[in-house]
């Protein structure tokens, strides 16, 4: 299991992966990476670089690495739509949108009740298209990963 790019620290990894799993490190330079998301249409894989407010993708046809989206609003967590688009938490923007196939930005949800958003931060997409989430105070707690802010909500929630 240990290779050059990775050193297992916990014997209990193990379980979860195979003797014959093959790991492999597909970027370096992120601060630090997290939301993956893998659209098999495209054979490309996406995740978020949160400081450095940018999504990078991978592609799986030749290897290259670029960048996605940028500025990206510090997000965080994404899925893939069943139509194909991304769906993404974004700390800075305090909601929750969806990148169009044309590119464009749409807000799916910015409000509960009124209030906005604490940083949404993981989310899935359900095989009927509904979109759960989940808005925890990370991204306003500090200016590192979104603009500092009081939660209007008041509350951790899903």
């Amino acid at each position: 299991m240990m290779t050059p790019d990775f050193e297992l620290l916990d014997p209990r990894f193990a379980r979860f992966a195979p003797g014959n799993v093959h790991l492999e490190r597909l970027a370096t330079g992120c601060r630090w990476s997290e939301g993956p998301a893998y659209f098999a249409a495209g054979r490309y894989l996406v995740w978020s670089d949160i400081p450095n407010d940018r999504v990078m993708r991978w592609d799986e046809t030749d290897g290259s690495v670029s960048v996605f989206l940028q500025p990206a609003w510090n997000a965080n967590g994404h899925a893939v739509d069943r139509q194909g688009r991304l769906i993404s938490c974004e700390h800075r923007g305090r909601c929750v949108s969806r990148i169009e196939h044309d590119g464009r930005r749409t807000v799916l949800a910015d409000r509960f009740e009124g209030r906005r958003l604490n940083s949404p931060n993981d989310v899935v997409v359900k095989s009927d298209g509904s979109i759960w989430f989940t808005d925890p105070t990370y991204g306003i707690d500090s200016d590192y990963e979104g603009d500092a802010a009081a939660s209007e909500i008041g509350a951790s929630q899903v």
